[in-house]
């Protein structure tokens, strides 16, 4: 019996051990207290149209904004950040944008960029240069700024619901202790082939949009768009802080709304007619 006993004893003893060694315990990740809050819950065809309330209304917009560029050096691992500027950014549907960068000192204009359709259009006083080119193509200056296409802006300003007839949408929930969206997967349909086109990343705990992402047909990240403090501008709900970062063309905008008009009659046709001023040097993108 007292060997038994002995036995039983140190197999309890033994497995109290081993249970200690392999139990640790840590404290919750900050963001887990998150969950605390109650969750918002919506089906796809929700959200679907949460995106056609936010950009159906708009046919026209003027936006006043604080505009901080950066460039990446993937190389070294660095950003370089440039001066803020103040902007204005004009909208008309379907695709005209016009982008207008002042010196907040002197508000003497740094750049002016205009696209509709394809073409784009770049005038840059201090350089004396006038730039034309279609929005496919690629850029190719050692500055990167003078790579930033108006085309990439729009595609982050408006968040476009998905296409009925050429779109195939999925939800996903990703939900855990560190993260609480929806995300809306916006598939391209060409015949049988299909690509992702874009992200759409919901706030669980308000429904609002934090985030955008936009992919090539390889699943390369065109985009990442990330949006917050959401305002009322002329009864439209908008997010008035937008950073704006471009992957493969190795940049970042960071635009701080300062005020926005919402289809307002100062946003005309003639607004988005960019000619080039004589006596400046003419760069034809190819």
């Amino acid at each position: 019996m007292s060997r038994r006993w002995l036995f039983t004893a140190g197999l309890c003893l033994a497995l109290t051990l081993l249970s200690s060694c392999f139990v640790r315990k840590h404290e919750a990740a900050p963001a887990a207290v998150r969950l605390n809050r109650p969750l918002l819950v919506a089906t796809k065809q929700e959200l679907i149209q949460r995106l056609h309330d936010l950009s159906d209304p708009i046919q026209s917009f003027l936006i006043r904004a604080d505009l901080s560029p950066s460039v990446m050096n993937p190389a070294e691992q660095a950003v370089t950040d440039y001066a803020t500027v103040g902007a204005y950014v004009l909208f008309k549907r379907p695709d005209e944008i016009r982008v207008i960068g002042q010196d907040p000192v002197l508000h003497m204009t740094i750049f002016d960029m205009v696209s509709s359709g394809n073409e784009f259009r770049v005038y840059i006083p201090r350089r004396n240069r006038f730039l034309v080119g279609d929005n496919s193509t690629p850029g190719t200056s050692k500055n990167k700024l003078e790579n930033l296409r108006p085309a990439a802006l729009l595609t982050s300003l408006m968040i476009n619901p998905p296409e009925a007839a050429t779109d195939v949408t999925l939800l996903e929930s990703d939900t855990d202790q560190r993260n609480a969206v929806y995300v809306l997967l916006i598939v391209r349909r060409d015949e049988d082939q299909f690509t992702l086109g874009r992200s759409i990343y919901f706030d669980r705990y308000t429904l609002q949009i934090s985030r955008q992402k936009t992919f090539d047909t390889a699943g390369n990240i065109v985009s990442d768009t990330e949006y917050s403090e959401w305002k009322p501008y002329s009864s439209i709900s908008f997010p008035s802080k937008i950073d704006i970062q471009r992957p493969e063309d190795n940049y970042e905008v960071e635009l701080s709304i300062t005020s926005m008009e919402v289809n307002t009659p100062q946003v005309t046709s003639e607004k988005f007619l960019l000619n080039q001023p004589p006596g400046t040097e003419l760069e034809q993108l190819k």
